[in-house]
C-alpha cells in the first residue's frame, strides 16, 4: 500500500513538471498532460519491436509511453530517449536506468543521433507535437528517420487532429491510422508511416 501510494506521489510530480513545462513553452511541449496509460500502449503496439536494432523514441516527456515500451517487454538497452528540455532528461535517467537518453534536438534526428546510434533502427516512436510545425518540417522527420530505419521500419506518432500528421510522402511509404483513443486526454490516434520494403 505504501508503494502503490509513493508512486502515485511520484506520477502527481510527474505531471507537475509537464504542465510547467507546457505553461513555460507550449509551443515545444504540445500537450495539455502526458499520453495517458492506453494511448501509450497503443503506440508501444505500433512499434516494430521485432525487428533488429535500436527503438528511438521522439519527445519522450516524463516516459508514459516509455514505461509502456517497456512493460511490452523491450530490453532497456534497446532504447534511445531524445528529448529537448534537460529537465525532462534528468527525470528520464532517473526513471528509467539501461536507457540511453540524449538530450538534443528530434527535428535535427540524423545529427543528433551521430555516432550515438551503431547499426540499425528498427522503428521510431514520436510524441512530437508536430502539428505546430510547418508541414515540410514534419514531412522530413519522417524522411530522415526512414533512412536511418531502411526498407521496413516504422515511424509511430500519434495527433489530436483527425488526419494525418504528415502528407506528401514519396511513393513508397504505407501510412495507416489507428482507431481514436477516447479514453485519453484530449482523444488521440495512432498514426504509422512504413516505407515498404520494396521501395
Amino acid at each position: 500500500m505504501r508503494e502503490i501510494i509513493r508512486e502515485r506521489r511520484r506520477a502527481l510530480k510527474r505531471d507537475v513538471q509537464f504542465v510547467g513545462a507546457m505553461i513555460k513553452s507550449p509551443v515545444k511541449t504540445g500537450g495539455v498532460a502526458p499520453s495517458g496509460r492506453r494511448l501509450a500502449r497503443a503506440m508501444a503496439a505500433a512499434a516494430s519491436a521485432d525487428r533488429a536494432g535500436v527503438i528511438v523514441e521522439l519527445g519522450p516527456g516524463t516516459g508514459p509511453v516509455t514505461a509502456a515500451l517497456l512493460a511490452s517487454g523491450i530490453a532497456p538497452e534497446r532504447l534511445v530517449l531524445v528529448e529537448f528540455n534537460p529537465e525532462f532528461c534528468r527525470l528520464l535517467r532517473q526513471r528509467f536506468p539501461g536507457v540511453r537518453v540524449i538530450e538534443g534536438d528530434a527535428y535535427g534526428i540524423k545529427k543528433t543521433l551521430e555516432g550515438v546510434v551503431e547499426g540499425p533502427v528498427a522503428s521510431v516512436v514520436s510524441s512530437l507535437p508536430l502539428m505546430t510545425r510547418p508541414r515540410q518540417v514534419r514531412r522530413a522527420l519522417v524522411e530522415d528517420c526512414a533512412e536511418l530505419m531502411g526498407p521496413g521500419g516504422i515511424f509511430v506518432q500519434f495527433t489530436y487532429s483527425r488526419g494525418s500528421p504528415v502528407r506528401d510522402l514519396p511513393d513508397g511509404f504505407d501510412i495507416h491510422g489507428g482507431r481514436r483513443v477516447w479514453l485519453n486526454v484530449w482523444p488521440a490516434r495512432v498514426w504509422t508511416y512504413a516505407r515498404r520494403a520494396d521501395a
